[in-house]
């Protein structure tokens, strides 16, 4: 039986260490990739949202038994920023088309707002492509569930 030195010891334990947080972060990495999507069923578009951000790593669970009009209202979603589908994700309300890009930043700046949303269906944005039909540009708007609405990003 080969003794182990308080070196290796402490190396050991810093190696298990290592290990077990990456395995946590690795696990909370995941969970925030978790999206539930709230839609009326039929609508094709937000069908393709939800393939762009599985495309883009997420895992979209898609829900069709609740109004969208009831969980819109339970999550402060006003019809300034209304668009044809709600998604919830790490905390955060998420509205309409937006670029997984944009949901990712979110995630990671982690800001004090009920979440992001672009308002309407403006063709171009994510779910919204049309073969001959030109990007139209739009706003990801910021919101905080009381009214207050501010620019996130353009595209």
């Amino acid at each position: 039986m080969t003794k182990l030195t308080t070196t290796k010891r402490a190396a050991l334990a810093v190696a298990a260490i290592a290990l077990a947080t990456a395995a946590l972060l690795s696990r909370g990495a995941a969970e925030a990739t978790r999206v539930t999507m709230y839609k009326n069923p039929g609508c094709e578009c937000c069908t393709r949202w939800a393939a762009h951000l599985e495309e883009h790593g997420f895992t979209v669970e898609v829900d069709q038994s609740r109004p969208l009009s009831e969980v819109s209202a339970q999550h402060g979603v006003t019809s300034q920023v209304a668009s044809c589908h709600v998604a919830l994700v790490g905390g955060y309300v998420v509205v309409g088309h937006v670029p997984a890009a944009e949901v990712r930043n979110l995630l990671e700046e982690r800001p004090n707002v009920a979440g992001i949303s672009v308002p309407g269906m403006p063709p171009g944005s994510p779910g919204m492509e049309v073969r001959g039909v030109p990007s139209a540009r739009y706003d990801v708007v910021a919101f905080d569930g009381r009214g207050g609405i501010f620019k996130w990003a353009t595209y």
